[in-house]
C-alpha cells in the first residue's frame, strides 16, 4: 500500500468516533423526503468541523448541502444520502451511506494537497421517492466533478445492482357518490374503475418484456360500504431496464387506467410525483479498483463471479451515472436474513456488522479515488470526459 493510501486509512481510523456519532444520530432521527432537517444538519456539521467549506441549502433544496475541501485539479464527488422510509425508518441504511461519505471525505482530506485534489461531498435529499439527485444534477451540482461515488448497504456483497429506470405517479378516479342500496344507479363508482384498471394491469403483465415491472397501492378507496365511492386514488410505479423504454410502458399502463374510467363513466387523472430515475451505467474502471481494495479487506464477490442474478432496485444515483463516471456498490450488512426496506434491516443498520460496513465503505471510496489520483492516464481520461460534458 502506498503512502497516500496509508494516510487515508489512518485518517479514517482516527475519525471512527465521529463517524459512529453521525451514523447513530441519523439512524435515530428518521426523516422523510425533503424533510431531513436534523439529519442533513448533522452530516454537514461533521464536515464543517473537519474544515470543509459547507454550503447549506445548496441548489435551492433546503435539506441539501455542498461541502468542499482543497483546490486541486482532480475533483472527487462523494454522495451522502440521509432520508428514511415511511414507517420502517432507516431500513435502507442511509445512516451508513451518510457516515461513510463523511469518512471517505476525511480520508481524502488527508492527502488532498499531496494528490492535487478537490473533495466535494454532496448531501443529496429524497432518494426514497423524491429525486433529489436528479434535481441537483439539473441545477449543476455535478458539473465540475470528474467522478461520483457512494456505497449502499445490502444483505449481500455485490459490485453493482441492476438499477431499473422508474417512474412514480399518482392516479385519481373521480365518480359520483350515491346510496349503494337506495339509488345505486345515480352513482358512478370510482372504486370499480380502479378495480378494472388493476385487473387490466395484471393481464398486461403477461406481455411485458422480462424485467419490466408495475406495482402500486390504493391510497384512498371510499369511506363507507353503503356509499358508492366518488373519489379513489392510488400510487404506482413502472420500471424498465432502460429509461428509453419507460414511455412505452407508461403508454400501455395509462390505457389500463383509461379503460377503468371508460367502463365506469368516471374521470381519470395521472400526476407524476417526481423526476424519472434512469437505468445505471457503472464505471467499470472505478469498479475494478474498488473490488481490488474490497477483496484486500476480506470482502468477497462470489455471487458476482458465479453469475448470480444481480438484485434489482432503483436509485437517483443512476441518473448521475449517465452524466458523470460513477459507482454505487453494495456493501454487505449481516441482517440475519432480512432484506432492505424491512424493520429487521433497519435494526441491523446499527450493529457491529453495519459499523464495519460504514468504515469499510468509507475506506474503499477513499482508496479508489486515490488510485485515480495516482494515475496520470486516468486523470487525463477523466479530464477529457469532463471537457466533453462542458462542450455539450
Amino acid at each position: 500500500m502506498s503512502a497516500p493510501h496509508d494516510a487515508a486509512r489512518a485518517a479514517i481510523a482516527n475519525a471512527n468516533s465521529t463517524l459512529l456519532a453521525v451514523n447513530r444520530f441519523v439512524h435515530a432521527h428518521p426523516e422523510l423526503n425533503f424533510h431531513e432537517v436534523e439529519s442533513s444538519r448533522r452530516v454537514a456539521d461533521a464536515l464543517d468541523a473537519e474544515g470543509f467549506s459547507v454550503e447549506r441549502g445548496a441548489f435551492d433544496l433546503e435539506t441539501s448541502f455542498r461541502a468542499t475541501f482543497g483546490s486541486g485539479s482532480l475533483v472527487i464527488g462523494i454522495c451522502a444520502e440521509y432520508d428514511a422510509l415511511p414507517e420502517v425508518g432507516h431500513a435502507c441504511g442511509h445512516n451508513i451511506i451518510a457516515s461513510a461519505a463523511v469518512g471517505a471525505a476525511i480520508g481524502l482530506k488527508a492527502v488532498a494537497n499531496e494528490l492535487d485534489l478537490t473533495i466535494v461531498v454532496l448531501g443529496t435529499p429524497a432518494e426514497e421517492g423524491g429525486g433529489g439527485k436528479v434535481m441537483m444534477l439539473e441545477r449543476g451540482a455535478f458539473d465540475d466533478l470528474h467522478l461520483a461515488m457512494m456505497i449502499h448497504p445490502w444483505a449481500a456483497e455485490r459490485l453493482e445492482a441492476t438499477c431499473l429506470a422508474v417512474s412514480h405517479f399518482d392516479v385519481t378516479f373521480t365518480g359520483k357518490a350515491a346510496h349503494a342500496s337506495g339509488a345505486p344507479w345515480k352513482g358512478r363508482n370510482a372504486a370499480d374503475a380502479m378495480v378494472i384498471a388493476q385487473v387490466a394491469i395484471g393481464l398486461l403483465r403477461q406481455e411485458l418484456p422480462p424485467g419490466e415491472q408495475i406495482h402500486g397501492i390504493v391510497t384512498a378507496g371510499g369511506e363507507a360500504a353503503n356509499v358508492i365511492p366518488e373519489l379513489v386514488t392510488g400510487r404506482f410505479m413502472c420500471r424498465t431496464h432502460r429509461v428509453e423504454a419507460l414511455d412505452e410502458l407508461l403508454r400501455r399502463v395509462r390505457q389500463c387506467f383509461e379503460a377503468g374510467a371508460l367502463a365506469t363513466d368516471t374521470e381519470f387523472s395521472m400526476a407524476f410525483r417526481m423526476p424519472n430515475y434512469s437505468h445505471m451505467e457503472s464505471d467499470q474502471r472505478l469498479l475494478a479498483a474498488y473490488r481490488t481494495h474490497a477483496e484486500a479487506l476480506g470482502r468477497s464477490f462470489a455471487d458476482d463471479d458465479a453469475g448470480v442474478a444481480k438484485p434489482t432496485l432503483s436509485t437517483d444515483m443512476a441518473n448521475i451515472s449517465l452524466a458523470v463516471p460513477s459507482i454505487h456498490p453494495l456493501v454487505k450488512v449481516d441482517a440475519g436474513g432480512a432484506s432492505n426496506h424491512q424493520y429487521e434491516f433497519a435494526a441491523a443498520c446499527i450493529t457491529a456488522s453495519a459499523d464495519q460496513a460504514m468504515v469499510d465503505g468509507a475506506l474503499l471510496m477513499a482508496l479508489t479515488a486515490i488510485d485515480v489520483a495516482l494515475s496520470d492516464d486516468w486523470r487525463h481520461d477523466l479530464d477529457l470526459l469532463r471537457q466533453a460534458r462542458a462542450g455539450n
